[in-house]
Parts: C-alpha cells; structure tokens; sequence
C-alpha cells in the first residue's frame, strides 16, 4: 500500500507502516512527505531509508500552491497527517481556522480533491473534537463528506497503548470504501485488539516510565538547587496546581518542553526514583522542601523519543547530525506516538476495511 505522508515531523505514521510491513501483516510503502522544519527533516532523513524517487514536498503551503504540483504526485492509496494543532489546543489561543496554522487542513483537501486517496488518516489534539462548540470537527467532517469519504473519530490516549504516557489525541480515519453497517471506530477497540497483538510485533512497549528512564545520564539533565524550588511549587497566588515528579505514567509530552515548566506541566524525576526502579518514591513522604534537595532530572531527548514509541537511538543519529537538544524535544512532543498508528491501521486490516488495494486502481 502506497501512502504519502503530511506534516511528517520525525516520522510517526512512518514508523507505524514500516513496522507493521516488518511484522508481514502490510506492505507500506512510501512515495512522499512533507515537513517544513529543517531540524525535524533532517531526523526524518536520517532515520529512515528515503527512496530516490520519493517526492520531497518540503512546505505543503508552497506545494499545493501549485496545482501542478499535486497532480504530478504519484498514485497512492493512503494519505496521513498530524496537521498543526496550536490552534486549536487548550495550551494555545484556541483560534482554529482563523490562524494560518489552523488552515493547514485545507491543504490537506487540495492534495484530496485531486489524487482521491481511498484511505485517509489525520490525527490533532483532543480539544479540536470540542473546539467552537463543535463547530470545527464538524467542518471537517463536512468537508470530507462532501468530497466522497465516509468519516469516523475518536479520542486516543497512548497509555491504554502500553507506552507510559498520558496523551489524548483525536484521530480521524476516512475512506471512500464501502463500509459495513457493523463496523465501529472506537478507541476502546481498538486497544482491545491490540493488546491480544502487541507482544508479537516489533514495536518497544513499557508499561510504566521506569522500564524508560536510564540509570545514568549527562549532568546538564539535572535541575539546578535554584530551580528546583521554583519548578516544584503548587502553582502561583494567582494560579494553583499540584506539583507531583516520580509519575509512573509521564504528563503529555509538548513541544515546549525544554523550557521547563513547573512539575504540574512537565515530567520530573529523582534519582533514588530512578536506581529504586520506583520501588523508591520520596513523593510519598517528603515534603516539598525536602523534595528540592535531592537529585531530580527532566527526561532526555532519548527517553522522550521512547514515550512516543520511537527508538533511542533515533535521537542519537539526530544528534549526530547536528540536531541539538532543544529541537529534539520539540519534535517529541509534537509526534505522534507510533503505538496507536499501528493499532489502528491494524485494526482496519483486521476488519478488512483497509485492504491491499491497489495504487493503480486510484483517479489521476
């Protein structure tokens, strides 16, 4: 199966389909993607066998500017994309359409209305379900409807994939195909049908964070005595949250997460945590004082590539290549975690929705 691949990032949907080809269950093969930034490209390439003959769309906004362009792309079966979120995510302005970013999905449907894909996978924060009033799910469910494909949804979270993360996504699945009346796109499941699975596929799974989190690590990992007490408090007089580190089930990773924020934000953990395997947790007994004059660390770029279901080692080839910590984060935690792609488009070849269809059967 063909599939092109939008928003590319460091690779998610990638990672799924090659796994899933590996494990005999699909063939997938890639003949295109797409990604504007230059650091997250330069971890895409470096971590995967690109195809001479691959179309490197670099940015979509350029690309489908041209009407040339996308027709010239080959035929492809399966068309995937985490467009961007900001705008419609709870952490950002929540102003959805009206936002350059938030128009990205319109570029989606110029490269729909002319190649006509069977098969469509799009996946965006939570929120975008709820945003306006529901007013934004349902354009694109519109949009997508009035060009032919039938259009299912639903909330994932990637702890319920066996990868120890708290992360809620909504993802989109379309396809022109004919559909029984009996099939449901639930995320309930399709974890059930991936938890009889997933010990048999090449895909690294860890049920809490401590099978994730490395015994020794680099120093520049570590909070300064400074710092700590600002990023372990409850919050401000204006604003209050519980401040907890030693999660065995990481918060979601963002993309700002080299910033470091306060605990409630973002995934902290002290070393006798770490050596104990968590059967040590301070947490439990200590106050917050006594909390900041222990050894605590954020995650590492490597150990944030885990969580999304990526190897470490392909924050280290990026790393290799130039790409610095900081742009390693980002690209964590803007992913999508390859876990819930695989269970999905599983469950699809399972339910004989997504067949071995063939490209050559596709509208030019």
């Amino acid at each position: 199966m063909k599939h092109l691949e939008l928003f590319a990032g460091i690779g998610g949907f990638r990672r799924a389909m090659d796994a899933l080809t590996n494990d005999h269950i699909m063939d997938f093969h890639c003949i295109g993607y797409s990604e504007i930034d230059p650091k997250a490209e330069t971890t895409y390439r470096v971590n995967y066998i690109i195809d001479k003959d691959e179309i490197v769309m670099g940015d979509i906004v350029a690309f489908t500017n041209d009407k040339k362009n996308i027709k010239s792309l080959p035929k492809f079966d399966l068309l995937t994309g985490g467009f961007p979120c900001q705008t419609f995510s709870m952490m950002g302005n929540q102003t959805g359409f009206d936002e350059d970013r938030g128009q990205m999905f319109f570029r989606i449907m110029d490269i729909l209305m002319v190649k006509k894909p069977k098969y469509v996978l799009l996946e965006n924060v939570k929120n975008l379900w709820n945003h306006d009033k529901g007013r934004t799910f349902a354009r694109i469910k519109s949009e997508l409807e009035s060009i032919g494909y039938h259009v299912y949804a639903d909330i994932f979270n990637t702890a319920d994939f066996h990868l120890p993360q708290t992360r809620n996504r909504i993802l989109i699945f379309a396809t022109t195909a004919k559909i029984p009346r009996n099939f449901q796109f639930t995320a309930k499941l399709i974890a059930e049908e991936f938890d009889k699975k997933y010990k048999e596929t090449s895909l690294a799974h860890y049920e809490t964070i401590n099978e994730v989190l490395k015994q020794d690590v680099e120093s520049k990992y570590f909070l300064s005595e400074r710092i700590k007490p600002t990023l372990l408090a409850d919050g401000s007089s204006k604003f209050k949250s519980k401040s907890d580190i030693n999660m065995k089930i990481a918060r979601p990773l963002t993309a700002t997460m080299h910033k470091m924020h306060r605990a409630c934000q973002d995934n902290y953990y002290s070393q006798d945590f770490i050596t104990s395997h968590g059967k040590v947790n301070p947490v439990d007994t200590m106050t917050k004082e006594e909390l900041a004059k222990l050894p605590i660390r954020k995650l590492t770029p490597e150990e944030a590539f885990m969580l999304q279901g990526f190897p470490a080692e392909f924050a280290n080839n990026a790393k290799s290549h130039g790409v610095a910590d900081g742009s390693l984060y980002k690209q964590a935690g803007n992913a999508v975690s390859v876990n819930v792609i695989y269970a999905v488009l599983y469950y699809l070849i399972k339910c004989n929705i997504c067949l071995l269809y063939t490209s050559d059967a596709a509208d030019d």
